[in-house]
């Protein structure tokens, strides 16, 4: 259990989830310096290297991780929690369903924003390891020239490495993550007070009149800038959806303790260094190293830059796992790589796509100064979807006087604005790519749950009323087999349709007979003695409705033996299941458009079988085929 659902962490318990959270939660914003300074002042949108361009954007750079991070993140989202847990899809599960007022019409589109804020962060889980090992292993060319046509071919093997052990799980190497991390933010701290000691006047940063100056100075010109100083900040919403494993107070202790103090000094650190020699500007965070400690950074920034990798490809899972359980993505093998954590998970389908999709896109901008066009665009969408969430969940679960609410939320929301809109200079550049793969994730996640629901409409419309079907046997009784059937079905007021073909063309029923539904709430957890509901029919038929959160695996076997103490007087230990397996025609019914439909029906015959979803004995499943025409 995370400390968050657990209470405050104790004592004992604090500095090592602070430790941890170190490595976890803020490796892909920690390995930002390696990339964000170069692409202020040399990248596609780059200023030139003068003193009031350099105070300009360490001002920027300063007053994003205060207001960004410090405040908006860790001072106020992360108050907006889902039992502990967060995330934007645990965020879009908090919004009230629609009801007859100007905000209740809003609803589905603020819901519709949710989804595509979470699909979104799939294009951050592609292109975040691209960009951190490509920007990590570059730093051997400022070693010496030899090593340039070799950056690709190591980034790839670095990636593929990557990929291969996340089917082991990240708990065998988790412990290392946290001390690494805080050996990287030590050593960037460090290099950086090396330099500002040299040129003390770029403390002169922290005032914010440098950043009005700047933009007095080079106006709407110098407005895509600010697309590049984005980059410090963007592992904010990975922030956000880590709290649900190591609670909130662990998170903050490491953010102002270390982490914040380490970026702002090595971000100054490189500030100085450019105001002594412009020229570093290509690589000012390997330049800010002595000769011979370079081949050194160079492996602790690769390591780091892995890490970072490691916490976006592990949230990617975990955003499956949310999806799937809240409709938004068909049944995937989802593997537990920790009996102690139940929030580690792999999902190997994610794992090689992104995968391959991350290798084609080093392959394909080759270096770390092309992809930073493309990384930004996606972050920054996702925190503007954040911020109207976060107006609706301050109205509606903290009741906040909607003056105030609407007050915070614009300063947010003109901020988030005014970094969106910097980053749409970068469309044609490269940013095209994360907005591509968010609208195809946001395409298959809102076909799945339109296709689900025109299923179950569909099936309920031609299925027996339960209580039809009890008369029925009342009054011509069938004959009874030993044992259980389990008949599992979405539509609880509905005879299954395999109990119905069973009895139709076997003419038996078993002795007991359990008509189960498996629900899943818009809540991470639900409590063990909330999750089973039974319903004693009479004749050996019983209703069963078990309801998970998203963040927790529905085992069948596990909860009729728990179902026992309930009511449900079966032998758990025979049983026979019972599934319909449906068969999805495509139709000019009214529906989705055919080519939706097509997509429908191909993403359920990928979906992982329903025996192995719900741990069910494969030896004790019966299939019975069900056609529905949608």
């Amino acid at each position: 259990m995370s400390a968050s659902r657990s209470g405050a962490p104790g004592s004992r318990r604090l500095f090592p989830l602070t430790l941890t959270a170190v490595g976890v939660v803020y490796g892909d914003i920690g390995t930002s310096p390696l990339y964000t300074v170069r692409e202020c002042f040399y990248g596609t949108h780059g200023v030139a290297v003068t003193p009031e361009n350099v105070l300009g954007v360490l001002s920027f750079i300063l007053y994003a991780l205060f207001i960004i991070i410090s405040i908006k993140y860790i001072a106020i989202v992360m108050r907006a929690d889902n039992q502990g847990e967060g995330g934007i899809l645990a965020l879009t599960a908090l919004i009230p369903p629609p009801r007859k007022d100007a905000l209740g019409a809003m609803i589905p589109i603020l819901i519709a924003l949710g989804i595509f804020g979470a699909a979104l962060l799939y294009g951050d889980g592609m292109i975040t390891p691209a960009i951190s090992v490509l920007a990590a292993v570059e730093g051997l060319r400022v070693a010496t020239p030899l090593f340039a046509p070799y950056v690709v071919p190591i980034s790839v093997v670095i990636l593929i490495g990557l990929f291969v052990v996340q089917q082991y799980g990240t708990h065998r190497v988790g412990g290392l993550f946290g001390p690494i991390m805080v050996i990287w933010f030590l050593t960037i701290a460090l290099l950086g007070i090396s330099w500002i000691v040299r040129e003390p006047s770029v403390i002169g940063a922290i005032n914010p009149v440098h950043a009005i100056r700047y933009f007095r100075s080079h106006g709407l010109p110098g407005f895509a800038v600010l697309g590049a100083v984005f980059l410090a900040v963007t592992g904010g919403e990975a922030l956000y959806a880590d709290m649900g494993h190591f609670g909130k107070k662990p998170i903050r202790i490491a953010w102002f303790a270390l982490v914040l103090p380490a970026l702002v000094l090595n971000y100054f650190g490189q500030g100085a260094l450019l105001l002594i020699d412009g020229d570093a500007a290509k690589q000012p965070f390997f330049l800010l190293a002595p000769s011979w400690a370079l081949f050194p950074l160079v492996g602790l920034a690769t390591v780091a830059a892995i890490i970072a990798s490691q916490a976006l490809i592990s949230g990617a899972f975990s955003l499956t796992q949310q999806a799937i359980q809240l409709g938004y993505a068909p049944r995937l093998d989802i593997e537990h790589t920790s009996s102690h954590e139940m929030g580690q998970v792999y999902v190997p389908q994610v794992n090689w796509g992104l995968m391959v999709a991350t290798i084609l896109i080093v392959i394909g901008f080759e270096s770390s100064d092309a992809l930073a066009a493309a990384y930004g665009i996606a972050v920054t969408m996702t925190m503007l979807i954040t911020t109207v969430l976060l107006y609706v969940i301050a109205v509606e679960r903290w009741h906040w006087p909607k003056p105030a609410a609407l007050g915070i939320t614009a300063v947010f929301l003109a901020i988030d604005g005014t970094f969106f809109g910097a980053n749409l200079l970068k469309v044609t550049q490269g940013g095209w790519l994360p907005l591509l793969i968010g609208t195809f994730i946001f395409t298959l996640m809102t076909t799945w749950k339109t296709g689900r629901r025109i299923v179950a409409e569909r099936l309920t419309a031609r299925a027996i009323p339960i209580d039809h079907f009890m008369s029925v046997i009342v009054a011509a009784p069938p004959v009874r087999v030993p044992g259980t059937a389990v008949f599992m079905t979405a539509q609880p007021r509905g005879t299954p349709p395999a109990l119905a073909h069973n009895l139709r063309h076997n003419k038996v029923m078993h002795e007991y007979v359990v008509i189960l539904t498996v629900t899943t709430a818009p809540v991470p957890h639900v409590a063990a003695d909330e999750q089973i509901a039974v319903d004693n029919l009479g004749y050996g038929v019983y209703t069963m409705r078990l309801v998970y959160g998203f963040m927790q695996d529905p085992i069948v076997p596990d909860a009729l033996r728990a179902a026992q103490s309930r009511g449900l007087d079966i032998d758990a230990d025979d049983v026979t299941y019972f599934l319909g397996r449906e068969t999805i025609l495509v139709t000019h019914r009214r529906g989705m458009a055919i080519w939706r439909e097509k997509l429908f029906v191909l993403m359920t015959r990928n979906a992982v079988r329903a025996t192995a979803f719900f741990r069910l004995p494969p030896e004790r499943v019966v299939e019975l085929g069900v056609q529905v025409e949608i």
